[in-house]
């Protein structure tokens, strides 16, 4: 092989430019040349030495950086105050055992910050300062004075509460504290500062959990801390029945992992996995892998109609037979994957809601993978189920963002037109892919954010469905700027991250009123529908609590509403001991003059494990004359049956919840949505199948009530966002849960109460062998005058007002 050769010449002239360069340096070091530091415009500039250029020059550490530690050092101190009041006030060796941690870390990382300041040369403050203390009290997570003098004085049980929330609240601020610090531009790039940023934030999120836990068993719920469990997890119940449980149909689970583990890591020893157990627990001892299964057979919304319940599925749809008792009987099963699989019922048609990108038009299995392609379908399908074992895909409506939800808004109408607003939430598509899908191009009007679908679907050629229009409905009415409403973000201090309104979640429906309530993201808003194909804003309100606007739901009249929060997305853990019980739950508006008014909040009591995703979700109401009642679920938090009658001060008054799926880790399951439909609340779990569950009486709900319910003219058929107009019929048991109602509000004195009874017993009488009475009707009027006289508050007046009306109408009857 040749050796690379260079020529003589070359070395020589190389060593000669070398010899030059070296001297020119030289010279230069030697020169004295002015270092200016430049003023602001019109201000003299400055000279600098060149160690002062160097220190101007030094990116080791920024001003953010020892601001950061200076504000951890009190920040850390005054969780060592709290710490030092645990020996004598509590015997709890877990809480302890904590604050034995604290005093043994914290310490030492006082003494690790206040060094790493004086080496840099800035001035480290004794943690035990005035003046640090008292700039820091405002500080991310500090308890006030007021706060820690209440610790101080606190013993037992409720010093373990008091110290456990304030702790956690502490130590969520050091959190913040640390991700306000990494979004400072050259902050953290101090390599031991940022390795003590990631100690701060993993230690202190594994504390949390951990005081999370024992917070929750101090709590007197009996869902604090139910076991875990797949198929046997331990279960809390209050003033409902367990009915019956459905697991998942074959085909819409894996058989060889039902409770959708995350897949455990492969051994570091190259051996195989070991094979998994079906018991939602199996593979404890291996290392999961960070990402957890598609959401591929996760139930999701349903829908009903006459005696048949269709269960949306991110898979497909599953149709049952209601029996006689109300419970479903499978009847078929379909797959057509593409989620999110919301459905709604009209006739012999079914209309289901398809978001993903890998949905595709003949509804295979194997995805999409190109980024445009013919076979890509997102938006509304549309089903022949005249044969509900054979159902069969008639229509399809491409949209630009998909379909996350949808409404049925009217028909068919005289012409045979189903309207229906869709709403998707989803990234739009490539205009390549279908015509006019604009995404966020900076002024162009044409972008497909910012509105609604309208869509008619003709019910004699479902085929010849599509898009009539897609209003702009955000838009400002005096600009014209498409994004007219709330445009993201913070809405000052410890406010949520509202997100951006630029789509709809769901949007509620009620025709008979030509209302609709749209949960839009950022916004609350009221429409004016009584043009379907014109919806028009009426109001619009924002809450500061709330992350994501996501449902809507009227009362039976339709003049309140209540709007839920899916703060996190759904996924998360929202409703942990130390969670805002304004954040993630319900708000509920009184409607008036087309406007709306915030009355108060609800979230669920029972405080919730790390392992469980919770936040307020999907419901509808139960028909109880005289009352609003609201079954919800709350993903893993279970189901809850709230009165808000009274809209700001709601009150739950049943509930069913189970514990998490997994002890250790956040399996996504819980209760998609709950309805009541014909007596029964059925309940889609995510994971396991479906629920159904029956009222039982209480103090809080009679047993007239319920059986009014029972009665309770809610057409025959139930779809989510779409709401009727509830009626009842003139019967005794409708008076009787009036007078129920009034025995409570204590407004029925004894003799009425008699007087009311003996007379009903005998309409009761009368009625069932349709004999008539005239003295007795005569009796009924009377009552009904008295009853009307009486005093009591506007829901009391109400209520006098509803029986006296029943009653006269049970009078008509025996005339």
């Amino acid at each position: 092989m040749n050796k690379l050769s260079i020529p003589h010449s070359r070395i020589r002239r190389s060593l000669f430019f070398g010899s030059v360069l070296v001297v020119c340096a030289t010279s230069l070091v030697a020169q004295e040349v002015p270092i200016v530091q430049p003023g602001a415009p019109g201000v003299a500039g400055r000279d600098l030495s060149p160690d002062e250029a160097i220190r101007i020059a030094n990116t080791s550490y920024s001003p953010a950086d020892a601001q950061f530690m200076k504000d951890m050092i009190p920040h850390h101190h005054q969780a060592l105050q709290m710490a030092a009041l645990v020996e004598d006030r509590t015997n709890n060796p877990t809480l302890r055992d904590i604050a034995g941690r604290i005093n043994a870390s914290q310490d030492d990382e006082i003494e690790f910050m206040r060094r790493w300041l004086r080496e840099r040369g800035e001035s480290a403050p004794e943690p035990t300062a005035h003046s640090a203390m008292h700039t820091t009290h405002e500080m991310a997570g500090m308890a006030s004075p007021a706060e820690m003098a209440e610790l101080a004085t606190a013993q037992g049980t409720e010093f373990d509460r008091q110290f456990l929330t304030l702790m956690i609240a502490h130590h969520n601020g050091a959190l913040k504290m640390v991700e306000e610090l990494l979004k400072q531009p050259g902050a953290a790039y101090d390599p031991i500062l940022f390795e003590f940023t990631t100690d701060v934030t993993n230690d202190q999120t594994a504390e949390i959990e951990r005081m999370n836990a024992l917070l929750v068993g101090l709590s007197s719920d009996p869902r604090a801390g139910l076991s875990a469990g797949f198929e046997d997890a331990g279960q809390a119940i209050m003033h409902l029945k367990l009915v019956a449980s459905l697991p998942k149909p074959a085909g819409f689970f894996d058989p060889k992992n039902p409770a959708g583990l995350p897949q455990p890591m492969p051994p570091e020893d190259g051996d195989e996995l070991p094979d998994r157990v079906d018991d939602g627990q199996s593979n404890d001892d291996n290392e999961w892998s960070e990402r957890s299964p598609l959401l591929s057979f996760a139930n999701t919304d349903m829908a009903f109609a006459g005696d048949v319940m269709v269960a949306g599925s991110y898979h497909g749809y599953n149709i049952y037979k209601l029996d006689d008792a109300g419970i479903p009987q499978l009847y078929s099963s379909i797959v057509c994957p593409g989620g999110q699989g919301d459905v709604s019922i009209v006739g012999t048609l079914l209309i289901m809601s398809v978001e993903q990108t890998r949905g595709r038009v003949d509804c295979g299995l194997q995805s999409v993978t190109e980024d445009v392609s013919p076979e890509r379908f997102r938006g509304l399908r549309i089903f022949d189920i005249s044969n509900l074992r054979r159902p069969v895909q008639v229509g399809a409506v491409q949209t630009c963002r998909g379909s996350h939800t949808h409404s049925v808004v009217s028909g068919p109408d005289r012409d045979g037109m189903i309207i229906v607003y869709n709403s998707g939430t989803s990234s739009v598509r490539d205009e390549e892919e279908l015509e006019g899908c604009i995404g966020e191009i900076p002024g162009d009007d044409r972008t497909a954010l910012f509105r609604i679908d309208v869509i008619e679907i003709p019910v004699n050629d479902p085929s010849k469905a599509r898009i009539v229009d897609s209003p702009a409905v955000f838009a400002d009415p005096e600009k014209g700027t498409l994004a007219g409403l709330w445009r993201g973000g913070k809405h000052g201090d410890d406010t949520q991250e509202t997100s951006v309104t630029d789509q709809c979640h769901d949007i509620t429906v009620f025709p008979e009123r030509g209302l609709a309530a749209g949960a839009c993201s950022g916004n609350g808003i009221l429409f004016d529908i009584s043009n379907p194909l014109k919806p028009k804003r009426m109001d619009v309100v924002i809450d500061k609590g709330f992350a994501y606007w996501h449902s809507a739901t009227f009362n039976n009249d339709g003049t309140k509403v209540l709007f839920t929060d899916e703060w996190g997305g759904g996924s998360r853990p929202r409703c942990r001991a130390y969670d805002r019980l304004d954040w993630g739950a319900d708000a509920f508006y009184d409607i008036e003059n087309g406007k709306l008014f915030y009355r108060g909040h609800y979230k669920l009591p029972a405080p919730q494990v790390e392992q469980e995703n919770c936040v307020a979700h999907n419901g509808s109401i139960i028909p109880v004359p005289g009352r609003d009642i609201f079954v919800q679920s709350w993903y893993q938090g279970g189901i809850s049956v709230i009165d808000f009658t009274e809209t700001a001060n709601p009150v739950e008054i049943g509930y069913f919840d189970r514990g998490p799926i997994h002890e250790e880790h956040l399996i996504l399951g819980g209760f998609w949505s709950s309805y009541w439909y014909h007596g029964r609340i059925y309940g889609t779990e995510i994971a396991r199948g479906i629920d159904v569950l029956e009222l039982t009486p209480s103090d809080y709900l009679s047993e007239n009530e319920i059986a009014a319910a029972l009665l309770a003219d809610q057409s025959e058929r139930f779809n989510p966002q779409q709401q009727f107009q509830v009626t009842w019929p003139a019967i005794p048991v409708v008076a009787h849960a009036y007078i129920d109602q009034l025995q409570r509000d204590e407004a029925l004195t004894i003799s009425q109460l008699a007087d009311l009874t003996e007379a009903l017993d005998g309409a009761s009488a009368q009625l069932a062998v349709g004999a008539k009475d005239k003295r007795l009707a005569g009796r009924l009027s009377s009552l009904a005058k008295t009853v009307r006289k009486g005093a009591g508050s506007d829901v009391t007046q109400k209520r006098r007002a509803s029986l006296a009306t029943t009653l006269n109408e049970i009078s008509a009857k025996l005339r």
